[in-house]
């Protein structure tokens, strides 16, 4: 059935590749999926954290027995503020945002599961929730923003599934990882203050780039000397910038921004603490202050072993055990973790790399998916929801 759908799921997904929408304006992807979701036969409801979707496809194949039983799969639909070069002839036609990190492919990678599943809801021994979600990429996440709105407020489902494109995995891979998984995630923002004036005369003023440069170098000890070898941790500071500063001006402020992420929840709030009290005194002990202010972002991403053991049998039943990974950390962040707060869920990898081609990792400018990936992604879904409905893992 996937294969009969392979170049409408193409088709749908060029679509958007042409019309990529930034965190919180996707209007006109909602629209689309709505659509499309309207096409086979569901009810969508849209607008639920603004922007997103849900529809559910109520399973034919079971008596009534008290309590439902639902699954949910998700697809996230944002895209990034990337101008693209790829020279695809579908590339965008919206300046300067691009599909990088693979959502158009998630999404119709879903619906193609989903036109699927509604042609076979004779046989569903059970429910099913579809979720695509907008706003993954921006804080405070489409996940939260959703759940906020009243996404599980008539249904909450008892098992969770979604996946995301990996470009360093070959097409026709995939790969998961029981337990900890992916990092949580929180944003940094500094303004380091000191006293402006002439740059020849240095005595006079207070330097905040300086300070700042010692303040960088000063919380590299966060990781190195204060976290525990095996608590993988990552602090990165992206950007600096002075206001109002040049060649022959010392500047008032200075302003920087990083991320810090980790796995562990106690050291994740003992990092904020650190970072505060190091950035405050290293300013101080060099005459300026220091203001910091920590975004709480995504928490970890923490698969249920049991729904992961079940997409890895699914994996290998559909494309054979040499085709299926186990993945190691990574500190990257994702959303789909307040889904797993409330519910039990498994956060799949499925390759789009054509092998022999350059490799283009997420969120740059020449990101290239293998299509044959959407075909894999939709049949591989489909099939794990129609298991995990009958198999109940979690009733």
């Amino acid at each position: 059935m996937a294969h009969a759908q392979r170049e409408e799921v193409i088709a749908w997904r060029r679509w958007m590749h042409r019309h990529p929408e930034l965190s919180q304006e996707e209007y006109g992807t909602m629209a689309f999926v709505a659509e499309r979701l309207r096409e086979m036969g569901l009810e969508p409801k849209t607008g639920i954290g603004r922007t997103g979707v849900m529809a559910m496809l109520k399973g034919e194949g079971m008596q009534e027995r008290g309590e439902r039983y639902c699954v949910a799969l998700r697809a996230d639909y944002d895209a990034l503020p990337i101008t693209e070069c790829t020279g695809l002839d579908f590339a965008s036609e919206n300046p300067g945002v691009m599909h990088a990190c693979g959502h158009d492919m998630h999404t119709c990678s879903l619906l193609g599961a989903v036109k699927i599943l509604t042609q076979m809801k004779g046989q569903l021994e059970g429910d099913l929730m579809f979720i695509f979600e907008p706003s993954e990429e921006k804080y405070p996440g489409g996940a939260r923003m959703m759940m906020n709105d009243g996404l599980f407020d008539e249904v909450t489902p008892n098992e969770i599934y979604s996946f995301h494109c990996l470009p360093e995995m070959d097409f026709g891979k995939v790969g998961m990882r029981k337990g900890k998984y992916m990092a949580s995630t929180d944003e940094l923002y500094w303004t380091v203050k000191g006293k402006g004036g002439h740059g020849a005369t240095p005595h006079l003023n207070v330097d905040p780039i300086l300070i700042a440069s010692h303040i960088v170098i000063a919380l590299q000890q966060v990781v190195s000397r204060n976290a525990a070898p095996m608590s993988p941790t990552v602090l990165t500071i992206g950007k600096i910038e002075d206001v109002g500063g040049r060649t022959n001006i010392t500047p008032d402020t200075v302003k920087m921004e990083g991320i810090i992420r980790s796995f562990d929840p106690e050291w994740r709030l003992r990092t904020h603490e650190l970072i505060r009290k190091i950035s405050s005194g290293v300013a101080e002990a060099m005459g300026g202050e220091c203001d910091l202010f920590v975004d709480e972002g995504y928490p970890p991403v923490i698969n249920d072993d049991a729904c992961t053991q079940q997409v890895h049998d699914n994996a290998c039943a559909f494309l054979g055990e040499e085709n299926v990974e186990w993945l190691d950390l990574r500190m990257t962040a994702e959303d789909f973790a307040f889904y797993q707060q409330r519910i039990p869920g498994c956060y799949f990898r499925i390759g789009i790399h054509e092998p022999g081609t350059p490799f283009s990792n997420l969120h740059r400018p020449n990101l290239i998916v293998d299509e044959r990936s959407l075909e894999l992604a939709n049949g591989l879904v489909a099939y794990n929801a129609i298991t995990a409905l009958r198999n109940k893992i979690k009733q």
